[in-house]
């Protein structure tokens, strides 16, 4: 079955850059379209990013389309979200996403990456 694995989370100061990396294993990568999200405590999971498995076609929330970016690389099997002058309320779970179809439907989930500003 697919499993996704994030890596990258950490404790960071407001204003630092952050590269979160999410392993897609026991599927076809290049079949599915990936997607980024996060939640923090007391607050609903919120969209942020998704790419689409073909032409690479990106989509982003509003709240961080201006600093974050989503990419890919097939031959790595590995999905990144590249955050930049991160702000306290950055603070939060960040999964990965997969979908099978483009589609709003999330097929699997990862575990969660831990992401800390301060300052």
């Amino acid at each position: 079955q697919v499993q996704l694995v994030e890596s990258g989370g950490g404790l960071v100061q407001t204003g630092d850059s952050l590269r979160l990396s999410c392993v897609v294993s026991g599927g076809t990568f290049r079949m599915l379209s990936m997607g980024w999200f996060r939640q923090a405590p007391g607050k609903e999971r919120q969209f942020l990013a998704a790419i689409n498995n073909t032409y690479g076609g990106t989509a982003y929330a509003f709240s961080v389309k201006d600093r974050f970016t989503i990419s890919r690389d097939n031959a790595k099997n590995t999905a990144y979200l590249q955050m930049n002058r991160l702000k306290l309320e950055d603070t939060a779970v960040y999964y990965c996403a997969a979908y099978k179809r483009p589609s709003p439907h999330v097929d699997f989930w990862g575990q969660g990456t831990q992401v800390t500003v301060s300052s």
